[in-house]
């Protein structure tokens, strides 16, 4: 499971058989410290997900198994909204939920 922030969507007319309906993000995944720690990726919504969003995501078979019908064509599935993060042995920088 890892940190990303959604900076975008992706518009696709035509799906593999089981992602009819859902929705791409492309999203910046983050480290700890909330910054860039790697290329942006495209990823499934599961949870309704907004741009700007702090998220957490799964990758790999997780993600595939995030979705009903599971085992579909994915690398990374959006799973959750962050609300707050709370790191007491750390200061968080720019925290913007």
């Amino acid at each position: 499971m890892y940190l990303g922030r959604v900076i975008g969507t992706v518009v696709a007319r035509r799906k593999v058989s089981g992602l009819e309906g859902a929705k791409f993000l492309v999203v910046q995944p983050l480290c700890e410290r909330l910054q860039e720690s790697g290329p942006t990726q495209v990823a499934v919504d599961t949870v309704q997900a907004g741009l700007g969003e702090l998220v957490y995501l799964v990758g790999s078979r997780e993600a595939a198994l995030a979705l009903d019908p599971y085992f579909v064509p994915v690398d990374a599935a959006i799973v959750g909204i962050v609300d707050g993060l709370h790191r007491p042995e750390r200061d968080v920088q720019d925290w913007t939920p």
